[in-house]
């Protein structure tokens, strides 16, 4: 196993060099730069050209990693060793200048994610961590909240966008859970809350329709901060199953045991 810390500072390194690109062009796109990939899907120049400065960077640190893209700029393959690479998580929130966006890259060894770094450009926060060895924000280890009870626990969600047919049980949990908690909050950017659920801004976080580039570096990040990451079954298929819990585990069961009723 190479040098997880290490690896780390170089993927700080490589995610701030995308970041200052993306800091000079907000407020910079207009209609003309967008491009539709799907129903509610958009991508600009900014993000193409952010994941190119990705991939030139993190091919220094394993130049035998492959790597899972979003925007494809260079060709996904499986390895050993796998960058999963998300160059600007919330683009509508860009485009919209909207401030929550973020940059999202991890490691995976095998079928397991090492490093994760997320880097919300608008508020200047850098979350990372590495496999085992803690959460930090900003050099500050971070936790999972310690609240205790659902009545308490301010939920974050995102809504799915090509796939629409849990819309009901979306709608029916949400009413469950706008009487029942402090609130719920939907951010535009997975990786953002996750990393909010890993400070203890939120309590919980869940949604339906992600993709791996969306959770890989936030959901270690959870987890090294004391949170649990599940599937919609209670599982381990969050990373490549399109669908997420995080938790913190004082309210675990309180959560799924809702959750399960209405999904």
């Amino acid at each position: 196993m190479q040098d997880l810390i290490q690896i780390q500072t170089q993927t700080i390194y490589a995610v701030q060099l995308a970041a200052q690109f993306i800091q000079k062009e907000m407020g910079k796109i207009n209609q003309a730069h967008i491009e539709t990939k799907s129903l509610n899907s958009l991508v600009t120049y900014v993000d193409k050209e952010a994941e190119k400065i990705l991939d030139s960077e993190l091919k220094k640190i394993i130049n035998i990693a492959t790597f899972l893209t979003e925007e494809y700029t260079i060709e996904a393959a499986q390895g050993e060793w796998q960058w999963i690479v998300d160059p600007l998580d919330g683009t509508t929130n860009f485009i919209h200048q909207i401030p929550v966006f973020a940059i999202s890259v991890a490691l995976k060894y095998k079928d397991v994610i090492v490093v994760g770094v997320v880097f919300e450009i608008n508020r200047n926060e850098l979350f990372y961590a590495t496999k085992n060895n803690g959460a930090y924000l900003n050099g500050s280890k971070i936790h999972v909240s310690s609240t205790s009870l659902l009545s308490d626990s301010l939920v974050a969600t995102g809504f799915p966008y090509y796939d629409f047919d849990v819309l009901e049980k979306y709608i029916s949990f949400l009413k469950f859970l706008m009487s029942h908690t402090r609130g719920i909050r939907r951010l535009g950017a997975a990786s953002v809350d996750l990393c909010y659920t890993a400070c203890g801004r939120f309590d919980a976080f869940f949604e339906h329709s992600l993709a791996p580039w969306d959770v890989a570096a936030g959901a270690l990040i959870v987890q090294e901060a004391g949170g649990i990451v599940l599937d919609f079954n209670s599982g381990n298929n969050w990373l490549f199953g399109r669908e997420m819990i995080s938790v913190n585990p004082n309210i675990s069961e309180e959560f799924l045991a809702a959750f399960r009723s209405h999904f």
